[in-house]
């Protein structure tokens, strides 16, 4: 049974609104999901499922909507794609704390970066559906603007590291 890493957008960090990582875990399993396990209180959530991710994607995005009002917006990796956006990651010099992994719901255009303003040095790449950015002094007071981030979120690559551990080891209790 495959294995799935959720990303919710503007769950606990503002935007759509505030969801217990408790209650996410009922929701998920509401759904038939199965394994469910959740990671920090920023909206990640793995889980096994036969769904298709058509259906996991839907069957989520519905639920949230109807408990939050509004679906928060959910993006689905699977273990190989989270082993390969971490082996890949760019910006070997960062620290994994000032490298964030945008993950969009599909590829940004291809002039995406055309529309790049980074005053602070930040550097950025983009690799399929996935848009690194390098912070090197951090995001808070970044003044960057980027439009094509604005359908994702975000995690630093500590974050996406620990859930390619977790799914690994969800996949590997199976095998």
């Amino acid at each position: 049974m495959p294995v799935y890493i959720a990303l919710l957008r503007a769950i606990n960090v503002g935007g759509t609104g505030t969801l217990p990582m408790a209650e996410l875990k009922a929701i998920c399993e509401s759904l038939g999901f199965t394994d469910v396990k959740t990671y920090i209180q920023s909206g990640n959530v793995l889980f096994r499922s036969d769904l298709s991710e058509a259906k996991v994607q839907k069957g989520l995005e519905d639920a949230l909507a109807e408990r939050m009002g509004k679906a928060p917006g959910v993006i689905l990796r699977s273990r190989g794609e989270l082993h390969k956006i971490v082996d890949e990651a760019p910006f070997a010099d960062a620290k994994p704390n000032f490298l964030l992994v945008t993950f969009l719901p599909e590829p940004p255009p291809a002039d995406a970066l055309d529309k790049l303003v980074a005053p602070d040095g930040e550097e950025v790449q983009i690799s399929g559906r996935e848009i690194y950015i390098h912070f090197p002094n951090g995001s808070g007071k970044s003044k960057l603007k980027l439009p094509a981030l604005k359908p994702g979120t975000a995690r630093n690559l500590n974050t996406v590291r620990k859930l390619a551990e977790l799914a690994a080891e969800l996949e590997d209790s199976r095998a």
